[in-house]
């Protein structure tokens, strides 16, 4: 990823190499140096928990149960079951589901608040049945995580947090510290040191995903509101300096249309500079010939985010072949999805919805494969075991299988 230059690889390291060595005072020395607090503990008190929701509003409150009960709703058609199948000849196969046992939720904070990321993260980890998951999250300038990040917290069951932020926080839930006992599995966005560290560690713990910036793509027809349009993609340009915001449409009076509202529509917003940027650098408004072409050039793409602004857009679904979510219809916008629908906002970028998948229920469990044979079961399928094991030159394996039928197998019992 060209984001991660020499400069922050150099840095990152560093910082893994001082959590690796020093642990928990390599996290008080960082969290100082990086976030200018400097900390009395790690471990976010039960008290500082139930602090939060002195510190939220009623509305937010009310918004963010209205969030969880959505994706719980969602997430909770994902379980899966254990299941065993019998064969004819006797035998017995099957698949165990399994949850992880220990998961860590990385939640970006700092000058911003994502109590919408603790919900998305954590929500699928506790249905699939992960019994330990701990929250980590940068200070601000008190020392005291965001409220907002805490109450969601709270709501979904997490009592173990964390105050630590940074590449540092991805190391120190990777390889455990005198405070943080190490996970198996690491979810969340961050920023560049974050993602660069989240790779690093990948093999010693799972990850979700290496997320890029954020992406939304708009095929629209000629019928639709530029207003609507535009909105859409600055919601996305405000992310990062790096986001994307496309449409692509075959109407060029759309297409200048759209370009209008989206000089006038930044001009008031509070985050004109990012949104500016990220449009003179990824934005784009191409033209095509027809809408199937521009169905052909999103596939290509492959964005995190597709909204489909055409008319009888559920019609058009099958021709989606490449993308993270989809959002059908003028009145189902990005935020959408990002907030309160139920379906998961940590997605793929970068064009990897290709081959990844959003965040699920799957993401926090194991499959295990279960054989079972009798013996006269194993009798029948010995000769195609052995003639395979002889193709592939693996002697031992033919001698795992025909050692159970020689005559003085038994006599060699204890």
């Amino acid at each position: 990823m060209a984001l991660f230059t020499e400069e922050i690889k150099d840095s990152v390291g560093e910082i893994e190499r001082m959590v690796q060595s020093r642990g928990d005072a390599a996290l008080m020395a960082l969290t100082e140096k990086f976030d200018g607090v400097k900390l009395e503990s790690l471990k976010v008190s039960e008290e500082a928990m139930d602090e939060a929701f002195v510190n939220v509003s009623t509305d937010l409150l009310i918004a963010l149960e209205k969030a969880k009960e959505n994706i719980e709703k969602y997430h909770r058609k994902q379980l899966r079951e254990s299941f065993f199948t019998r064969e004819e000849n006797g035998g017995m196969l099957g698949q165990m589901i399994t949850p992880l046992k220990r998961v860590g939720l990385y939640v970006p904070g700092g000058t911003a608040a994502y109590p919408s990321s603790v919900l998305m993260n954590g929500i699928p980890a506790a249905l699939a049945g992960v019994k330990e998951i701990v929250l980590i999250s940068p200070p601000q300038q008190d020392g005291k995580i965001h409220p907002g990040v805490l109450v969601a917290a709270k709501l979904i069951g997490i009592t173990e947090v964390y105050t630590l932020g940074g590449a540092q926080g991805i190391f120190a839930m990777t390889y455990g510290t005198e405070s943080i006992p190490k996970v198996d599995k690491i979810v969340g966005p961050g920023n560049v040191y974050v993602t660069l560290a989240k790779k690093m560690v990948y093999g010693q713990v799972d990850i979700d995903m290496i997320a890029g910036p954020s992406e939304i793509l708009i095929i629209a027809d000629k019928d639709q509101n530029p207003a609507f349009i535009a909105a859409d993609l600055l919601s996305q340009a405000e992310h990062d300096p790096l986001a994307s915001a496309i449409l692509i449409t075959p109407s060029k009076a759309l297409g200048e249309a759209v370009l209008k509202e989206l000089e006038q529509q930044q001009q008031n917003l509070q985050r004109k500079d990012i949104t500016q940027t990220a449009l003179e650098n990824q934005g784009k408004i191409i033209i095509t010939e027809t809408l199937e072409e521009a169905f052909h050039l999103s596939n290509r793409f492959a964005p995190e985010h597709l909204e489909l602004l055409v008319e009888d857009p559920m019609s058009h679904l099958p021709k989606v072949e490449n993308a993270g979510c989809v959002f059908l219809g003028p009145y189902s916008p990005e935020p959408l999805g990002d907030y309160y629908a139920g379906t998961n906002h940590t997605l793929p970028t970068s064009g990897s919805a290709k081959y990844f998948s959003p965040l699920s229920v799957d993401d926090f469990i194991k499959n295990t494969s279960l054989v079972y044979y009798t013996k006269e079961g194993l009798q029948r399928a010995r000769k195609d075991i052995e003639l395979l094991a002889d193709y592939e030159g693996l002697e031992a394996h033919k001698k795992a299988v025909s050692l159970r039928f020689e005559e003085d197998t038994e006599d060699r019992k204890i």
